[in-house]
Formats: C-alpha cells, sequence, structure tokens
C-alpha cells in the first residue's frame, strides 16, 4: 500500500487572550496597549500515524481534543511548529464547508471557479458540470447566489465538487453535520468508491455510526493527543463508554 499522509511527531501551539484577576490600574494600561494577558494552548502534542491508499481514517473526540486542528495542520492551514507531515498526491479539504467558494456568485460560477483552483481545466468542468449538479440535486438552484443557500445545500454542493475533481487525498471536517440520512449515505458509498481506486479519507466527526460503519481505522484523541488507535468498531465502542 501507498502511504498517502505520514504525520511524525507534530506538535501545535496558540497563544490565546484569557481572563485574570487584576488591579484597575493594569486594566486600564492594556485597553490603552491594546495587549491583553494570553496564555499557550498546546493544540497538538507529538502526532504520529500514517495514512495508506485506499483508506477511511475516522478521527473522533470530545470538543477541544485537537481534531480540527490536526486537520487543518495536515492540509496546510496551520503550520506545526514541531514534526513533519508528507501528504502525496491532491489534496482537497472540506472544512466548514469552505473550499474557495464565493457566496455572492451564482451556483454555476462557483462551480466553475473552485473546479479550477482544484486543477481542472474548463474542457473537464464543462464535461463534468451535469454530474455535479446531479449528484448534488441541486438542478433548481443553478443560477441562484450562494448567499440564498441552506447550510444543508452547501453542504452538498461543496461535496459534489470535491469528489469531481479527484482529490488522492479528502479531508473532511464535521462535513456530514448538516443534510439528510439519504444523502450521507450516497455520500458515504461515493467514498468507499474513491477510496477503491486508491485514495484515501481523513474523516472528522461526532457521527459515530457512520464512524463506524466507513472508516477502516479510528483515532481517539484527548487533550491534544492520540489516545487509541485501532479498528472502529473497538476504538468507537470504547469511546462511547468513556463519554
Amino acid at each position: 500500500m501507498k502511504k498517502r499522509i505520514i504525520v511524525e511527531g507534530v506538535s501545535k501551539k496558540f497563544k490565546i487572550g484569557f481572563k485574570k484577576r487584576e488591579s484597575a490600574l493594569s486594566r486600564i494600561i492594556h485597553l490603552f496597549s491594546g495587549r491583553e494577558p494570553k496564555k499557550t494552548l498546546e493544540a497538538l502534542k507529538d502526532v504520529s500515524f500514517k495514512v495508506d491508499s485506499g483508506e477511511i481514517v475516522g478521527i473522533i473526540g470530545k470538543n477541544g481534543s485537537g481534531k480540527s486542528t490536526l486537520l487543518r495542520t495536515i492540509a496546510g492551514i496551520y503550520k506545526q511548529d514541531k514534526g513533519n507531515i508528507k501528504a502525496k498526491g491532491k489534496i482537497i479539504s472540506l472544512i466548514n464547508l469552505n473550499i474557495g467558494m464565493h457566496h455572492r456568485l451564482t451556483m454555476e460560477n462557483n462551480i466553475f471557479l473552485c473546479c479550477s483552483l482544484f486543477g481542472l481545466s474548463h474542457r473537464e468542468i464543462r464535461e463534468k458540470f451535469d454530474s455535479i449538479i446531479e449528484f448534488s440535486e441541486l438542478r433548481d438552484f443553478v443560477s441562484t447566489k450562494l448567499y440564498q443557500f441552506s447550510n444543508g445545500m452547501l453542504q452538498r454542493l461543496a461535496f459534489s465538487i470535491a469528489i469531481h475533481c479527484t482529490p488522492d487525498i479528502l479531508l473532511l471536517d464535521e462535513i456530514f453535520e448538516f443534510g439528510d440520512e439519504k444523502f450521507k449515505e450516497k455520500s458515504a458509498e461515493k467514498i468507499k468508491e474513491m477510496v477503491r481506486k486508491g485514495a484515501c479519507v481523513v474523516l472528522v466527526s461526532h457521527d459515530l455510526r457512520m464512524v463506524e460503519k466507513y472508516c477502516h481505522r479510528v483515532i481517539l484523541m484527548t487533550d491534544g493527543a492520540i489516545k487509541k488507535e485501532g479498528k472502529a468498531k473497538e476504538i468507537v465502542k470504547g469511546y462511547k463508554i468513556e463519554v
């Protein structure tokens, strides 16, 4: 199996503002200086794992455990402070439904814009245009501007664009939070089809049923570190007992 993603000893820290007890004079100084007390948050702590081609890996854990930070670091949105990340192939990340779409443009305009950003030629986009619309089930909204779309509609469009751009690595962050069960199942089946052709998928989700059903392997994160890693059924079962 080809290694699509290799994460080695990755750590990430953030400086965040916080309130602390202080004198009135200190508060006035902070107000006029524009500075505020900050503390260091260790979002990722020495994280290491690998993902093979043809594999779907789920990342689960409580809010604040580092799941989304890890996905954003793999995607290149965040730069790790320590460690190395190697990703082989075209990466497409769907994080908070943000794949470069512009809400003041129509659905049609956004399809051409996003697909071109992912490396498709104008001819290739034309060839895939109808298929993108059919999969999204949004044909009646082709000329509608995206600011009029619901979150569920945006999710359908974003996912449809992503899978038609044939990624080698697909990163999904709570992308199935919106939408009906029928579309979730259809999307999951499309993911399985992609991985059979050699792609890999890393999925962050609170939907434990879907994680257990479709993921080959699951990583459980706690306080920025990997607590457990193994077969989906075993890890999800243990996590359910913990929470």
